[in-house]
């Protein structure tokens, strides 16, 4: 999944608990004060933020840089620029995840944008982080679709060592349902870029169809939760499932209306557990599994761009529905492009302002 700290959750879900001892203090479940400091600043469009085995935030930003950030000092540390890197609009640097096993194979898997020949498009690559800095480059997978708007792209790494990647419709609404297309999809590969046995279709990537412009991805309570922007309306959150379709360019959010419920129905569409309208700009997702802030416990965290806050969306017991959704931030720090959690239950928080005015914040308890 897409922060390391929620690839443990998951194995741990999935195990007996051990009992407390008696010197134990029982889990807060009263809420607590919520307090939000600025860490870092001076950025430029920081795209995503993710939480390192080294407990620092790995964080890329768009024109190219990959860059190591202290949480308790805020220094950035350069670790390398890749000048292959084309931003163009929305495009350029984007996604990145750690190995889960970081500290033994420290592989670093990055999205980002480039020309080929006169087309603009999409990659993974894997790079190796040895001696304060990342080498030895080696493509996963290359030739996406992409556009100056949506591009998608978020990755994450399953409990079972299959790498996810979002892709967008790269302003194009032919390709989402063409299942010969790399674009408007969740991508599953193996960690080496080969294609799994068991995807829906032998020898393709595609995992799940009909997405627009998917800009959150994470993996909890062994499912693959996702955030889409919508046109002008229904921004989604998605419980992503294997061969599904999830409508676009047919449908927007719920299949509500008489020629949206034909096509769910032929297609086999899953609808969203939330949906937005007017629209949100919904973008980086996490989960929140921590007692630190016990009234977050058990939700989906989602920040932002043009409503420019912080939803913390609450789920049921069976972690398939949101039973109650708040919202923290409002137009505190401008448009907000990622969040990522750290061991301890802090939350961390990248805007996506640009003019080298970005910032990363972070909320605690106070």
């Amino acid at each position: 999944m897409k922060k390391l700290l929620l690839f443990s959750l998951i194995v741990v879900l999935g195990l007996p608990q051990c009992k407390k001892q008696n010197n134990e203090p029982p889990a807060p479940t009263e809420p607590v004060v919520i307090k939000d400091s600025v860490i870092v600043q001076g950025l430029n469009f920081p795209w995503e933020i993710t939480w390192g085995a080294d407990n620092f935030i790995w964080m890329t930003e768009r024109g190219g840089k990959i860059s190591r950030v202290n949480p308790t000092t805020g220094a950035v540390s350069l670790l390398h620029t890749i000048t292959e890197v084309v931003t163009n609009g929305e495009g350029g640097l984007l996604g990145m995840v750690l190995h889960p096993n970081f500290t033994s194979t420290p592989h670093v898997f990055v999205a980002y944008n480039y020309n080929s020949g006169s087309n603009y498009r999409e990659k993974v690559v894997r790079f190796t982080y040895s001696g304060g800095t990342l080498n030895s480059p080696v493509t996963i997978i290359e030739n996406i679709p992409a556009n100056s708007i949506h591009n998608g792209c978020r990755l994450v790494i399953s409990p079972d060592m299959k790498l996810f990647i979002t892709t967008g419709d790269a302003s194009n609404t032919s390709l989402p349902q063409n299942l010969s297309s790399l674009a408007g999809k969740i991508l599953r590969l193996n960690l080496d870029g080969t294609i799994p046995s068991d995807n829906p279709i032998a020898g393709n990537a595609y995992w799940s169809a009909g997405h627009r412009n998917p800009q959150g991805l994470v993996f909890a309570n062994n499912m693959l939760y996702s955030s889409e922007h919508g046109p002008s309306s229904d921004d989604e959150v998605n419980i992503i499932e294997k061969g599904r379709n999830f409508g676009w360019p047919d449908v927007r959010g719920f299949c509500n209306e008489t020629a949206e419920q034909t096509f769910c129905t032929a297609n086999n569409v899953k609808e969203p557990i939330k949906a937005w309208t007017p629209t949100t700009a919904a973008c980086g997702l996490d989960y929140y599994s921590n007692n630190l802030i016990p009234q977050w416990k058990n939700s989906l965290l989602m920040v932002a761009l043009k409503d420019a806050r912080l939803y913390q969306m609450k789920l049921n017991s069976s972690f398939n529905s949101i039973t109650e959704t708040n919202e923290y931030f409002t137009g505190e720090y401008g448009r907000m492009r990622d969040i990522c959690i750290s061991p301890a239950g802090k939350v961390y928080i990248c805007t996506s302002n640009g003019g080298n005015n970005d910032r990363i914040i972070e909320v605690s308890k106070q």
